[in-house]
């Protein structure tokens, strides 16, 4: 009986140790199962090898060698979860170097699904009356995932970070640019060779002026692009373009690049088919055998420029058909009715954005859509298509911005942001502040840009403008002429008296400019000019007067802290920090006499620079100033872009008061638009401020500010 009880122990021993066998091998198989998925995502890498075959973009293929080494490097955050989470199985899994760092297949999946409904009803009510909308939105579908997989994983992880901080544009500590490539320095290769100097200027944000293949004489300044995804050869290459935004993000700047929506070069691919009779290139602009069409548009379309390029309509006599150009004749617009348009240009936007540009600046957005019986301006459906615009951004590239180009009063301007829950452009222009200064610099009374301030701080904190006095385009007279009626001023005369006195035919003006598409009938001109030029220092440098000198720049100096006080992200024109003036030499240019705009557009001057460390030299005034009050800027949170702002009465019409306020810092801007010293009768109640320029200590109580100078006070609560 013992043996037959011994027996049976060893028998169930036997039976247990084959049970912990199996168990093993069942857990050692599960393990197995576990790491399958590793071979899954290795396989993610091969559509890349296979997009490049399809789609063509060698040089961004090119791009995307480099960042692999960044990526590497980001493995290690997941490391660090995984211990967290399994300590065992990182050890075990550690040394298979497949291990990818992100899901991007189920990243795209997830952006897609958070919009793809509003995306397939918004395409599918513009494009309602069209019998083949549903495969035109399924072939815009399959595209943007074919972009978003040839996107690098530099951007992709940059995309990443941003969405993690959405705000990350709102922020004190960003500062713009803008230039053109060749005027600052001749090409991409010699621009790359300047960022030391870019970043000693305290930027971080640098537009770039359009850059991609235009017909020499037919251009308009860039903007009548014949090929989207070619650099003009005299600039360089797509690959140098992507090389030099690659190097802008290692140093933390930001690109910017005009997208031109509205029209094509006549030089464009399409126009050319469509010359050349091809009826699917025709329908993507507006043909019109005879006038009939075309004169029911002229009832109710303006023109743009009256002088320069009459009319809306073009007359092409080798194919005899009228062509819709708002713009100038070589600019044909194309036709946003038919969806491969929209497709199309959206396909071109994603391939510059995967360049590496990170704002994306839609070029006269309003214009797009075309509709008899309107003003072809800011129609419903210009809105639809620029909401679309930013969901695809937001699925593909969320890290790239929409700057929109809305050249219009603030109830016009206001819509391009969309709304809360359906946001459109993340910035727009701040056009009538801008040209609401140079009013009050041609007056001296800042009442109507007291009350555009007014206007502004009462849009809600998320809008975020772009601020600047000066940019390659002309200024317009587009004020609240309803306002100024009030005080007995009338449209007309008061535009003949802005351009007389900012072109220097006004008794005793400081200021030199010259008129663009003047029209006498309507008194609707345009100024051009530099900055340092309306201020009064090319007028007293070329007399010789040091006094004057002095006191333009001071007020060169004041009018950009104004602009930086503004709420939004501060763009400053290449040229202003060294005071540049204008550039008389383009009227000797066949190319670009028979346009004023290119007085401001001249050359760089390298030269002027060297001075920018002489005191005693205009540039050593201008650019430490200047670069003092944008290091202010970036140190207190009082001029982020959400900060609540409003003006205060000062009983002086020539002073300007700004008030920014958070929960830990108070700003007071003080800004002097006038010859003569005057005070600021503000009567603030609360405690000491700090004069952020000089560092002296006052009261915010009848301030003193000289002759178009400036005081910013300053108080930590």
């Amino acid at each position: 009986m013992a043996k037959k009880r011994l027996q049976k122990k060893r028998e169930a021993a036997r039976a247990a140790s084959a049970r912990i066998e199996t168990q093993k091998k069942e857990a050692l198989k599960v393990e197995t199962k576990k790491i399958e998925p590793l071979k899954v995502e290795t396989k993610k890498v091969e559509p890349v090898k296979v997009e490049t075959r399809k789609v063509e973009p060698v040089k961004v293929e090119t791009k995307k060698i480099e960042p692999v080494k960044v990526e590497t490097r980001k493995i290690e955050p997941v490391k660090v979860e995984t211990r967290k989470v399994e300590a065992p199985r990182v050890e075990a899994a550690s040394p298979v170097p497949e291990i990818p760092v992100r899901n991007d297949d189920g990243i795209y999946k997830e952006r897609l699904s958070h919009h793809l409904d509003e995306l397939k009803w918004l395409y599918c009510e513009l494009y309602q009356d069209n019998p083949y909308v549903t495969t035109h939105l399924n072939d815009l579908l399959k595209v943007l995932k074919k972009f978003y997989d040839m996107r690098d994983n530099e951007l992709k992880a940059s995309d990443i970070r941003r969405e993690k901080s959405p705000g990350w544009f709102k922020h004190n500590d960003l500062t713009g640019m803008m230039m053109y490539v060749d005027a600052f320095s001749g090409n991409l290769s010699g621009l790359e060779s300047r960022l030391d100097y870019i970043q000693e200027c305290n930027v971080n944000y640098l537009h770039l002026m359009p850059l991609l293949e235009t017909p020499k004489g037919r251009s308009d300044g860039g903007y009548a692009v014949s090929d989207f995804r070619m650099i003009r050869k005299d600039l360089g290459t797509m690959d140098d373009f992507a090389h030099l935004t690659s190097e802008c993000h290692k140093r933390g700047i930001s690109v910017c690049l005009d997208f031109v929506m509205n029209h094509t070069s006549e030089d464009h691919e399409w126009a050319k088919r469509a010359r050349n009779g091809e009826k699917e290139y025709q329908d993507r602009y507006f043909f019109f055998d005879n006038f009939d069409i075309p004169s029911m548009y002229e009832q109710t379309c303006p023109e743009v420029f009256p002088t320069t390029a009459p009319g809306n309509f073009t007359w092409q006599e080798d194919i005899h058909k009228h062509v819709m150009t708002t713009f100038y004749p070589y600019q044909w617009d194309l036709n946003y009715r038919n969806p491969i348009v929209l497709n199309e240009m959206i396909f071109n936007m994603l391939y510059l954005a995967n360049q590496g540009v990170d704002i994306v600046r839609l070029d006269a957005v309003p214009y797009i859509w075309k509709q008899l019986g309107t003003t072809c301006r800011n129609l419903p459906q210009v809105h639809t298509i620029v909401r679309i615009m930013r969901m695809i951004t937001e699925i593909v590239c969320p890290g790239v911005l929409l700057l929109g180009e809305v050249v219009m009063a603030p109830d016009k301007v206001v819509p391009y942001f969309g709304t809360g829950e359906k946001p459109e452009c993340h910035l727009l222009y701040n056009v009538t502040t801008m040209a609401s200064t140079w009013h009050t610099v041609a007056t001296r009374d800042v009442s109507l840009l007291r009350r555009q301030i007014d206007i502004l701080s009462e849009l809600p904190h998320d809008y975020v403008f772009q601020n600047y006095l000066r940019c390659h385009d002309d200024i317009g007279w587009g004020l609240d002429y309803d306002y100024l009626a009030n005080f007995g001023i009338q449209e007309v005369p008061h535009k003949k008296y802005l351009n007389d006195f900012l072109t220097g035919k006004y008794p005793d003006s400081f200021a030199r400019g010259e008129l663009y598409n003047d029209d006498p009938r309507l008194g609707d001109a345009r100024l051009c000019g530099t900055t340092a030029s309306l201020c009064g220092i090319e007028r007293f440098g070329f007399e010789g007067n040091q006094e004057g000198i002095d006191r333009a720049v001071r007020y060169d100096i004041t009018l950009h802290a104004f602009m930086l006080s503004q709420s939004g992200i501060p763009v400053i024109y290449s040229g202003d920090e060294i005071g540049q003036v204008n550039d008389y030499t383009y009227k000797d240019d066949p190319d670009k006499s028979a346009d004023s705009r290119n007085l401001h557009r001249g050359d760089f001057h390298w030269e002027l620079t060297e001075n920018r460390h002489n005191p005693d030299t205009v540039q050593g005034k201008l650019f430490p100033a200047l670069g003092k009050l944008e290091q202010i800027r970036a140190c207190h949170s009082v001029f982020n872009s959400d900060v609540a702002f409003h003006t205060i009465e000062t009983w002086n019409k020539s002073i300007l008061a700004i008030v920014r306020e958070n929960d830990d810092e108070k700003f007071i801007g003080i800004f002097n638009f006038s010859e003569n010293d005057g005070v600021a009768w503000i009567d603030e109640h609360d405690g000491t401020y700090t004069d952020l320029i000089s560092g002296k200590e006052l009261e915010a109580k009848g301030v003193q500010i000289p002759a178009f100078g400036f005081c910013w006070l300053y108080r930590n609560k």
